[in-house]
């Protein structure tokens, strides 16, 4: 199934098909290989309170979201072969085509809201 992710806070469209990896072969592959992250696509990582970008190709934009969907930290344009701290109050991660965050307006504190999408795009 794909999500969509909204910032409610914001009322701004981040994703109209982000992947969930809840499993721990997901979770622990992420975006990895993967030679571009098309925009309106995303990855939402659950459980997860700290990423690593190695072996990855592209920059991306990453927001960590406590239970309730805000945002607690985001990093915008997360290069290549990075490790990030450990967020504490943070349950998920949403990984974003590098930009997003910008463009939209996105802040900490912001609350996200997913729903399931009703068009899928490949």
């Amino acid at each position: 199934m794909h999500w969509r992710v909204t910032n409610e806070t914001r009322q701004r469209l981040l994703a109209d098909n982000a992947e969930r990896a809840e499993s721990f072969v997901e979770r622990f592959q992420g975006l990895m290989g993967r030679a571009s992250l098309p925009m309106g696509a995303g990855m939402h990582i659950e459980p997860c309170n700290s990423i690593h970008t190695f072996f990855m190709r592209i920059p991306i934009d990453v927001a960590f979201l406590d239970a309730e969907g805000r945002i607690v930290k985001q990093l915008s344009a997360l290069p290549p072969w990075r490790a990030t701290s450990i967020y504490r109050r943070a349950r998920s991660v949403l990984e974003l085509p590098s930009g997003v965050l910008l463009a939209s307006g996105t802040q900490e504190g912001d609350r996200l809201v997913f729903a399931p999408a009703e068009t899928v795009i490949s």
